[in-house]
């Protein structure tokens, strides 16, 4: 058992994964999360301080989210996040679409250089067992 201190109310709790706070500030998190959603849908091109100060929310929890790719910021919006590669203005996520194929890319051509020994293991396991007599 993994027991933890809630980070939002201090309160103990068996944490399994993810963030560190307890199941009833979890679901209150999630509340605040569709209340900026539908505050979002109603206002567009609202910017992010806007909505914080509107839900009550922290401006880095509006941030996470966004990094998270849950909420996206709107094509008419002024405010922007950066690419945590390149730098370029993005809408959500970490990553623009360039660097995330480069990544990707990347991921593909070292998977790929394992590969022929991985392949070679398989070969002899394909032509079955050998049997080997000692003298």
């Amino acid at each position: 058992m993994n027991v933890r201190n809630c980070r939002s109310c201090g309160c103990i709790f068996n944490y399994i994964a993810g963030q560190v706070i307890c199941p009833a500030c979890r679901d209150k998190l999630e509340e605040k999360f569709h209340e900026v959603k539908e505050y979002i849908r109603e206002n567009k091109g609202a910017g992010i301080k806007e909505v914080a100060e509107a839900c009550e929310v922290d401006t880095g929890q509006i941030r996470q989210w966004l990094r998270e790719e849950r909420l996206e910021l709107g094509e008419e919006s002024a405010v922007y996040l950066n690419c945590e590669s390149c730098g370029k203005a993005i809408r959500s996520g970490r990553l623009c679409e360039k660097c995330a194929l480069d990544m990707k890319k990347g991921l593909r051509e070292v998977l790929a250089s394992n590969k022929p020994a991985e392949q070679r293991a398989l070969k002899n396991d394909a032509e079955g067992p050998k049997m080997r007599f000692l003298k």
